[in-house]
């Protein structure tokens, strides 16, 4: 009997899209993908210069692309200035689109709510305020603790918004995980709510967070900010735990960009620690705003009429979707998806491919919006 492993997982055939689609895309057919990649071929740092300059809003422009002098530790765009912030919420408002959808929400017990880019933009800021009047400022680390919600969004953007560096914990992870979390970042604040819903229950957050400060090494620790989810009791720290609908209440809804470098930590992504200790990844704030409207222009190929569905968990970073309407809900069994697409008629989505390809509405027309 034989010792090598033999591989059943390749796939050698080929799917032409149809004359129509080509047309209508972004990237329309091989000859235009060829010509991209000629052109980054020619002259990689100019290449990116130019889309840099084509999808993202400056408040400085950078003057180099690419720095390699301290290779492998390379800049893009160093000197450059920006707020993501900005970008993802007052350049649609300023751009007209302030009353389009910007997010559809489908709560666990079917509620639906849409949020307009304009109503998004007052959320962040008040809250943006909120968060400097707690003390927290530039260069901060916020870790996330939030269930599937709106607030949840506007929390990462907020944090954005203001140059804090958000990391967002996943609402399924235990004390110890998140603890572990709050330490390697030295974060100085937790957003999180009393409780989140999942399948019909409502699982505590809060007393999540006060089991993994009171682990230890969690001294950085000065504010946790509390969102009122289900109305559940939970236990609130004099001093050091907040209300967020009482911190917001009475804040302006206007707030000025921080405008960061472009290398500016925009967030960091842990792994899930299931194979050792959890690995932090930090994202820039210049190069991955790019690779996100890069990835729903080209990728997902997206038109401002579409509407994106995503549903991976907030944990996998800060939505920043151009001019289209992204649809967000908790955990829920792959039917409630096909409840959810019928009515919208959703062109991509995001999401595991195991609960995508297990979805009723799943067809492999679809298959490549999988991720």
């Amino acid at each position: 009997m034989s010792s090598a492993i033999e591989s059943v997982m390749q796939e050698n055939r080929v799917f032409p899209p149809s004359a129509e689609t080509i047309k209508s895309a972004t990237i329309s057919g091989m000859a235009a993908y060829e010509a991209l990649c000629k052109e980054a071929d020619q002259d990689y740092p100019g290449f990116w210069a130019r889309l840099a300059r084509e999808h993202v809003s400056w408040k400085q422009a950078f003057t180099q692309s690419l720095d390699e002098s301290n290779a492998p530790f390379f800049k893009w765009f160093a000197d450059g200035k920006l707020n993501v912030s900005y970008n993802c919420l007052d350049r649609n408002v300023s751009a007209g689109l302030g009353d389009k959808v910007a997010i559809i929400f489908e709560a666990d017990d079917g509620k639906v709510t849409k949020v307009t880019y304009r109503e998004l933009l007052v959320r962040t800021t008040k809250f943006a305020n909120a968060l400097k009047a707690t003390g927290i400022k530039k260069g901060d680390r916020v870790i996330v603790y939030m269930p599937m919600s709106v607030e949840g969004i506007v929390a990462m953007q907020a944090c954005a918004r203001i140059g804090a560096i958000h990391s967002v914990v996943f609402g399924g992870f235990s004390a110890k995980s998140l603890q572990e979390r709050i330490m390697d970042a030295g974060a100085v604040a937790v957003i999180t709510a009393d409780e989140q819903c999942r399948g019909g229950k409502s699982l505590p957050l809060k007393p999540a967070v006060d089991e993994g400060i009171a682990l230890g090494g969690c001294e950085s620790i000065h504010s946790v900010i509390v969102y009122q989810r289900t109305g559940g009791a939970c236990n609130m720290v004099a001093g050091r735990d907040k209300w967020w609908h009482e911190i917001t209440a009475n804040q302006s809804d206007t707030c000025e960009p921080e405008w960061v470098e472009a290398e500016h930590p925009l967030f960091i992504l842990y792994t899930s620690g299931s194979t050792g200790k959890p690995k932090g990844v930090q994202h820039s704030s210049g190069g991955y705003l790019l690779h996100a409207i890069l990835t729903m222009k080209w990728t997902f190929d997206i038109k401002p009429s579409d509407v994106f569905w995503c549903a991976p968990p907030i944990s996998v970073g800060l939505p920043a979707t151009p001019t289209s309407p992204t649809v967000r809900w908790p955990a829920a069994p792959p039917r409630s998806f096909s409840k959810a697409y019928r009515p919208i008629r959703m062109p991509a989505a995001s999401g595991k491919p195991s609960r995508i390809t297990r979805s009723p509405f799943f067809t492999p027309r679809r298959r490549r919006y999988a991720r």
